[in-house]
């Protein structure tokens, strides 16, 4: 279908504008592109006409094949008709319904029916207004609410910022407590291991040397270790910075410097004069009853950590336990000695027999333990010897160590044998001091006859060396310990003697071994006593004591004390 229009005036034009919208209306065109097409084609008339000349208006629509489905309007001048400008002009629209059959737009010749044509024209353009207001409210709708979305968007923005620091914060806030937490495990082991060895040495003078190697450089750049009653005879005077005087005399820690330290529990001073450009922290070295010195120490850098000030009094408070139990041990220590010293007698001297005693204390511990021994006489002239063991050691061994010598030396006046004896005591121990326990073992040697009648209670057994060189370890049934809460009669065993036998009384510290047992050096005495002739024994029996000791205690460190006493019967 083809429709052509000659254009040469406005009523032309206007008749071809309305002719082309109608028939775009038959063929299902839709008002938004129908209005589109008119609104473009009246423009482009209007160019035409202000140019002049006769132009050809041509319409193609869909045919009746149904080959094509849209309109096609060009706009040429007429060929001869004297047009200004000879580019044809083109727009093409779809039909939706391209099978439709168009009627003939046929445009009324008459004024009055080509106005209401024009007027029916604006139909289409109220209905594209509509289609516009429309679209403009869902814009405006979109537009707010792309608005409320951005507001969405910014809110999260600003909660994920706040997040984002609260997790930052959390972070730092856990690195720190980390690193607070390492340092306070750092510091408390620190404690731990310092405690540890100061309270390793029972001697004040190694505890005070001690102090200075575990805080420099770590924790102090020096350290001054002033105790009280060390400012003597051994020691020139040593002039003190006044706030370790002062700490002294309050037993209160002070810092001296320029600037306030704020350490807790800590006291602030004006800087000392013996170095006002050094800041000094001087913390009392505290015990039970009064502050035993002072430790004066200057900072590793240009100050201490709050936390480290803690931690170092709280170091300078068990240093200062550590040197009050050292000066007990050593007070105690030298009353034991002093006792043992005086409780350790000369031996007793018999014709036809000689007598040698060894005693060495442990090099472990408060060194003075329970072991003794003893010799002498009875109303009958027969000769005791004895070796004890009180267990335990220290000042409290020792004092129940000389209340049993003194208890058997009282007993043995009214006579009986050793197994009588070591009864007795068995009871006197038991009633004194329910709680202590000793071993003993007492051998008597008779005036008269060449006999040896012993008996041990809990005691390792003697060992006896014949003339001809062979040992024999006095074995027979020993009685219980003396002391525990059991009735016992303790028998006597007797020997004959022959002369040149030695007889050996020791302890357990002379023969047990923590990894050996005591059997291994039983037998070792045996072998060490085997060695000798009777001749070397009677001849000298001191330095046969001294040549028996050193094969059995080679070790140079021992656990508990040591007794020997021997006895050799000459020909």
């Amino acid at each position: 279908m083809t429709r052509t229009w000659r254009i040469r005036t406005v009523t032309d034009a206007a008749r071809a504008r309305i002719a082309v919208a109608r028939l775009a209306a038959e063929y299902g065109v839709p008002t938004v592109e129908r209005a589109r097409l008119a609104t473009a084609l009246s423009g482009r008339l209007r160019q035409c006409l202000t140019k002049g000349g006769t132009w050809v208006l041509t319409l193609d629509g869909p045919g009746p094949s149904g080959g094509d489905t849209a309109l096609h309007a060009v706009l040429t001048p007429s060929p001869g008709a004297g047009a200004a400008d000879g580019t044809p002009w083109t727009v093409t629209v779809p039909c939706p319904e391209p099978d439709r059959k168009a009627a003939p737009a046929t445009v009324p010749e008459d004024p009055a029916g080509l106005s209401e044509a024009l007027l029916g024209a604006d139909e289409d353009t109220a209905v594209v207004l509509d289609k516009l207001a429309e679209q403009q409210e869902l814009v405006a709708f979109h537009r707010e609410e792309l608005h409320q979305t951005n507001q969405g968007v910014l809110a999260l923005h600003a909660e994920l910022d706040a997040a984002g620091r609260a997790q930052r914060e959390a972070f730092a806030a856990e690195r720190r407590a980390r690193k607070e937490a390492e340092n306070a495990r750092r510091r408390l082991t620190f404690l731990a291991d310092a405690s540890a060895a100061l309270n390793a040495s029972l001697n004040h003078d190694e505890i005070a040397r001690r102090l200075p190697e575990l805080l420099v450089p770590r924790y102090a750049r020096g350290v001054d270790v002033w105790l009280f009653d060390q400012d003597g005879d051994r020691h020139p005077p040593t002039t003190h910075p006044a706030a370790a005087v002062r700490a002294a005399r309050t037993g209160r820690p002070q810092y001296a410097a320029d600037h306030p330290g704020g350490l807790p529990g800590v006291d602030d001073r004006p800087p000392s004069a013996l170095d006002p450009h050094r800041p000094l922290l001087c913390v009392p070295l505290v015990t039970r009853r009064a502050p035993l010195g002072v430790l004066t120490l200057s900072p590793p850098g240009e100050r201490w950590d709050p936390d480290d000030a803690v931690m170092l009094v709280e170091l300078a408070r068990r240093a200062g336990i550590a040197l009050d139990n050292a000066r007990r041990f050593e007070h105690n220590r030298d009353i034991a000695e002093t006792l043992q010293r005086a409780l350790l007698t000369d031996l007793p001297t018999r014709p036809g027999l000689s007598l040698a005693a060894r005693y060495l204390p442990a090099t472990h511990g408060l060194n003075i333990g329970g072991d003794w021994y003893d010799a002498f006489r009875q109303r009958d002239g027969s000769l005791i010897t004895v070796v004890g063991d009180v267990t335990g050691h220290g000042l409290h061994a020792a004092m129940m160590m000389s209340q049993l010598r003194t208890a058997l030396r009282a007993y043995a006046v009214d006579g009986g044998g050793p197994g009588r004896l070591l009864t007795r005591l068995h009871e006197f121990l038991h009633h004194l001091q329910p709680d202590l326990f000793a071993t003993a073992v007492i051998a008597r040697f008779h005036p008269d006859e060449h006999t040896l009648t012993w008996a041990a209670a809990g005691h390792p057994p003697p060992v006896l060396r014949l003339p001809d060189g062979r040992v024999r370890v006095l074995d027979a049934k020993p009685g219980a310990m003396l002391g525990i809460p059991l009735h016992q009669e303790i028998a006597d065993h007797t020997e004959r003697l022959t002369p040149g036998s030695t007889l050996a009384l020791y302890t357990d510290g002379l023969v047990e071994r923590r990894a050996q047992g005591i059997d291994p050096g039983i037998e070792r005495l045996a072998a060490a006593l085997g060695s000798f002739g009777s001749a070397e024994l009677g001849a000298d029996l001191e330095d046969a004591a001294d040549r028996i000791l050193h094969p059995l205690l080679s070790d140079s460190e021992r656990d508990d004390d040591v007794c020997l006493l021997l006895s050799h019967l000459h020909a």
